[in-house]
């Protein structure tokens, strides 16, 4: 996170060479560990990752391509919290399911969280401009732009988990095998963004040189910056994949969530992001509605009974 935000703002436009590194680390360490050099079959139909890495890439580019539209990095992180409401949403259209009461509230909650920060994130688009009124909405412009592009690549996710849900339920649940295929399939496609992540590694190596702690090598810290943030997001991705096969979907959704509201903190706090009342409200409605999403309230109930009578039987 905190190489991203630096990178951003020093290089606008840096995500696509961002992603391209976490996807050629991650497919060079699958190729070697999970696919045995390209000599083990895989346990899914090949035809099925293609599918899937093809919408796991669209929506890895368009969530970067949203932070060079006057998209900040809180507002950003919080609207990628909704994804309760686009799965939700295409659940009820495309697996025709039901929910409770409860569920339903808690999408509400959610929804109006995500409609406060963004509403206020326009007002502080627009009071940031320029003072001639033409570049004050081209600004604006631009930024229900980046919000549209969000919302594509929130429904695309959506649709991205049912299918990976449909699959596993078919072939089983190879956690491993699909961070391999998801990360590997798509590197040709960055061919098309070639020029980009080439500019941006040119930006790279220009950067002020930094002397890498314990073994004293000197490298460019956006290098440097870059390789702790692809380790680190390693680690993140493949606990995620892992965490898909041995925990209930409640539970892998309430860990992502505190997890982003752990990292949202740490922007606020660490980049000093403009971050009002309103803005506090629409996120706490966030969380709320998301714990209140994966019912970890049922499960907090008896152990907070146990805790209230155990004086009493001391």
């Amino acid at each position: 996170l905190v190489f991203l935000v630096h990178a951003c703002r020093q290089f606008p436009g840096c995500g696509n060479i961002v992603t391209f590194s976490q996807f050629l680390f991650i497919a060079v360490e699958g190729f070697i560990f999970e696919a045995n050099f390209g000599r083990k079959r895989p346990a899914i139909p090949i035809r099925y990752y293609f599918i899937m890495v093809a919408m796991f890439f669209t929506v890895s580019v368009v969530n970067n391509y949203a932070l060079n539209l006057n998209i900040a990095m809180p507002l950003h992180m919080i609207f990628r919290s909704g994804s309760l409401i686009a799965s939700m949403a295409l659940g009820i259209i495309i697996l025709k399911k039901r929910y409770s009461v409860s569920k339903y509230t808690s999408i509400a909650l959610v929804s109006l969280g995500i409609f406060t920060c963004t509403f206020m994130s326009a007002k502080q688009v627009a009071s940031d401009s320029s003072l001639h009124e033409e570049d004050g909405l081209q600004v604006f412009l631009w930024w229900l732009l980046g919000i549209a592009a969000l919302t594509f690549a929130l429904l695309m996710s959506a649709r991205m988990g049912i299918f990976q849900e449909m699959l596993y339920k078919q072939f089983g649940k190879h956690s491993k095998e699909a961070l391999f295929y998801n990360h590997a399939l798509p590197l040709p496609g960055f061919l098309l963004l070639a020029p980009n992540i080439y500019h941006h590694a040119i930006l790279f190596s220009q950067s002020e040189p930094f002397q890498v702690p314990v073994i004293g090598l000197t490298v460019p810290i956006m290098w440097f910056y870059l390789l702790m943030n692809v380790v680190t997001q390693y680690v993140c991705i493949r606990g995620v994949f892992i965490l898909t096969t041995e925990c209930t979907s409640l539970t892998v959704t309430l860990v992502v969530t505190l997890r982003k509201f752990v990292s949202l903190i740490f922007s606020i706090l660490y980049f000093r992001n403009p971050f009002t009342a309103w803005h506090w409200l629409g996120t706490v409605f966030v969380f709320v509605g998301t714990l209140m999403y994966t019912e970890v309230w049922n499960s907090l109930g008896p152990f907070l009974a146990r805790w209230r009578k155990r004086p009493k039987e001391e």
